[in-house]
């Protein structure tokens, strides 16, 4: 049930919901069921895996969406390649997911008679589990994207919002600035944060306090309300380090005056004056311009990773996740987009089509079209890509097997 401006999605390998997508644009999607096998240890290969049957053990169902900057290619890579990164990291621990408690060692092996109460106090549960599969498949997809982009000579990255249904939960796994709420008749929730140059200042600052050759003597890591001038040396100034969330004041110094780490401020944020977004998928080969500065290691591929428990929510037909490219939210509030949805399903509850044409009429209002639902005119000129999620057949099929 996602659609964008134009053209159709493609995946090969995963099985497709409806969805439409542009292959023209940077933004790149990729949904559909996801199958998990089945796997133990054979009683002589001690660390080795064994698939015992080719018979589907879980089952679940993923969506994603990647907002590619610097072309398309990350984008592409990552749609065609995440989701088997994650259903091999699924398989990896499937033992462990179906166990009422994580056991303390996979292989069923008991060297410790207490390990059972380590796991519990240490409060770990089935969730962190998918939780982990699913920032050990981030990581391993930039791994790929990093080699395949190399080996081709092309560059580019691209943000990443997954979200993954299974046994009951719906986990939503975001690095970026996408973004996925949940939309119910009399609640508003976010299930993801944006992950920008100011929301991570001062995890960016204090990188560049450990290890500050990264900034080749060209930046200074210290954040003022605006770009010093040759005429504020020797005043005190406001100012921040990467130890503070609360503001100071300190002598200006010939070094303050460097271009700032992170300058800007909203949507006009940029990491070493190049890049808007703190998280991501790729960008191995991007560099400041005309500099051999290097931004990867400022930027984390782990996402930060969200579980709704569907069973304890009472779903109705009407309750959905809307999951979006920063097209949208760069027009819509969170407020705006569930007034639209509210006011669109329970008018359509017998149109079989009505889940993907509320994404379309979601795309439409940014374009300031007239008629355009919110009535406001507002133009989104970025590329907008949408996943409207229907929760209540998802909580329906909650046991997951």
């Amino acid at each position: 049930m996602g659609v964008s401006r134009e053209g159709h999605w493609s995946l090969p390998g995963l099985r497709i919901i409806n969805a439409e997508k542009s292959e023209f644009n940077e933004d790149q999607a990729a949904c559909g069921k996801l199958c998990i096998r089945r796997c133990e240890f054979g009683p002589e290969e001690d660390q080795e895996w064994l698939t015992l049957c080719s018979e589907e053990f879980l089952t679940g169902h993923y969506w994603a969406l990647f907002d590619g900057h610097g072309g398309p290619a990350a984008a592409i890579l990552a749609a065609n390649t995440l989701h088997s990164c994650l259903r091999r990291q699924l398989e990896a621990i499937g033992e462990g997911m179906v166990a009422t408690q994580p056991p303390m060692h996979l292989s069923g092996r008991c060297v410790c008679p207490s390990d059972p109460q380590f796991v519990e106090e240490k409060g770990i549960r089935t969730e962190d589990l998918v939780i982990g599969a699913l920032e050990s498949a981030f990581q391993e997809c930039d791994e790929v994207i990093g080699r395949e982009l190399e080996a081709a000579g092309q560059v580019g990255g691209c943000t990443a919002l997954v979200a993954v249904s299974l046994k009951g939960k719906l986990y939503v796994a975001n690095a970026g600035d996408s973004r996925a709420i949940l939309v119910r008749r009399d609640e508003v929730r976010p299930l993801s944060s944006e992950f920008t140059p100011e929301s991570e200042r001062q995890r960016i600052q204090q990188l560049a306090f450990v290890y500050p050759e990264l900034l080749a003597d060209e930046f200074t890591r210290l954040e003022f309300p605006r770009r010093l001038k040759g005429d504020d040396l020797g005043q005190k100034v406001l100012f921040r380090d990467h130890y503070m969330s609360g503001w100071s004041y300190k002598c200006v110094e010939k070094s303050d005056l460097k271009y700032p780490l992170i300058h800007g401020q909203g949507r006009q944020a940029r990491l070493l004056g190049t890049l808007a977004v703190s998280r991501g998928l790729g960008d191995h080969q991007l560099r400041v311009l005309d500099t051999n500065i290097q931004l990867k290691p400022f930027l984390l591929s782990v996402p930060q990773v969200t579980v709704l428990d569907l069973n304890q929510l009472e779903l109705q037909e009407e309750d959905v996740v809307v999951m979006a490219t920063d097209g949208l939210w760069d027009v819509l509030s969170n407020e705006q987009v569930a007034r639209l949805v509210r006011s669109f399903l329970p008018g359509n509850r017998e149109d079989p089509h009505r889940f993907s044409e509320l994404a379309q009429m979601l795309i439409h209002s940014t374009q300031g079209k007239d008629g355009s639902p919110t009535g406001e005119g507002q133009v989104s000129y970025d590329d907008v890509s949408v996943f409207v999620i229907p929760l209540y057949s998802q909580g329906q099929g909650s046991s997951g097997h």
